[in-house]
Protein backbone atom coordinates (compact mmCIF):
# COMPACT_ATOMS: atom_id res chain seq x y z
CA UNK A 1 0.00 0.00 0.00
CA UNK A 2 1.20 3.11 -0.61
CA UNK A 3 1.23 6.57 1.07
CA UNK A 4 -1.11 8.12 -1.66
CA UNK A 5 -4.36 5.56 -1.12
CA UNK A 6 -3.90 4.67 2.17
CA UNK A 7 -7.02 7.07 3.03
CA UNK A 8 -8.87 5.62 -0.08
CA UNK A 9 -9.62 2.41 2.20
CA UNK A 10 -10.71 4.61 5.35
CA UNK A 11 -14.71 5.66 3.22
CA UNK A 12 -15.03 2.15 2.60
CA UNK A 13 -14.28 0.88 6.60
CA UNK A 14 -17.88 1.59 7.90
CA UNK A 15 -17.55 1.04 11.82
CA UNK A 16 -15.72 2.89 14.23
CA UNK A 17 -13.61 -0.12 15.62
CA UNK A 18 -12.67 -0.93 12.34
CA UNK A 19 -11.07 2.62 10.85
CA UNK A 20 -9.06 2.74 14.70
CA UNK A 21 -7.78 -0.81 14.12
CA UNK A 22 -6.83 0.18 10.43
CA UNK A 23 -5.25 3.10 11.16
CA UNK A 24 -2.93 1.50 14.40
CA UNK A 25 -1.48 -0.94 12.13
CA UNK A 26 -1.34 0.31 8.31
CA UNK A 27 -1.03 4.63 8.05
CA UNK A 28 2.50 4.81 7.03
CA UNK A 29 4.61 6.85 9.38
CA UNK A 30 5.92 10.54 8.76
CA UNK A 31 8.93 11.00 7.57
CA UNK A 32 11.50 13.33 9.17
CA UNK A 33 14.38 12.36 6.98
CA UNK A 34 14.95 11.23 3.28
CA UNK A 35 13.74 11.42 -0.26
CA UNK A 36 9.89 11.34 1.35
CA UNK A 37 10.45 13.74 3.99
CA UNK A 38 10.06 16.63 1.48
CA UNK A 39 7.83 17.56 -2.10
CA UNK A 40 6.94 20.07 -4.03
CA UNK A 41 3.93 21.92 -3.05
CA UNK A 42 3.19 22.68 -7.27
CA UNK A 43 3.45 19.46 -8.30
CA UNK A 44 3.97 17.02 -5.87
CA UNK A 45 7.55 15.05 -6.72
CA UNK A 46 9.58 13.98 -4.68
CA UNK A 47 13.27 14.83 -5.89
CA UNK A 48 15.34 16.90 -6.56
CA UNK A 49 13.77 19.66 -4.06
CA UNK A 50 14.84 22.61 -3.88
CA UNK A 51 13.75 24.34 0.01
CA UNK A 52 16.30 27.53 -0.27
CA UNK A 53 14.53 31.14 0.65
CA UNK A 54 11.68 28.35 1.56
CA UNK A 55 10.68 27.82 -1.81
CA UNK A 56 9.56 24.01 -1.42
CA UNK A 57 9.56 23.55 -5.12
CA UNK A 58 10.91 20.86 -6.96
CA UNK A 59 13.91 21.80 -9.65
CA UNK A 60 11.48 21.66 -12.77
CA UNK A 61 8.96 23.91 -11.09
CA UNK A 62 11.37 26.05 -9.97
CA UNK A 63 12.62 26.69 -13.90
CA UNK A 64 9.17 26.90 -14.98
CA UNK A 65 8.49 29.87 -12.53
CA UNK A 66 11.76 31.18 -10.97
CA UNK A 67 12.02 34.35 -13.63
CA UNK A 68 8.29 35.20 -12.44
CA UNK A 69 9.47 34.92 -8.87
CA UNK A 70 12.16 37.72 -9.77
CA UNK A 71 15.29 35.36 -10.11
CA UNK A 72 17.49 36.16 -13.19
CA UNK A 73 19.11 33.70 -15.27
CA UNK A 74 23.29 34.13 -15.92
CA UNK A 75 24.64 32.68 -18.65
Amino acid sequence: MTASNWKKILKQLKKKVKVEKFLKHNKPKDRKIGVAAKKCERCGRFGAHISSYGLSLCRHCFREIAEEMGFKKYS
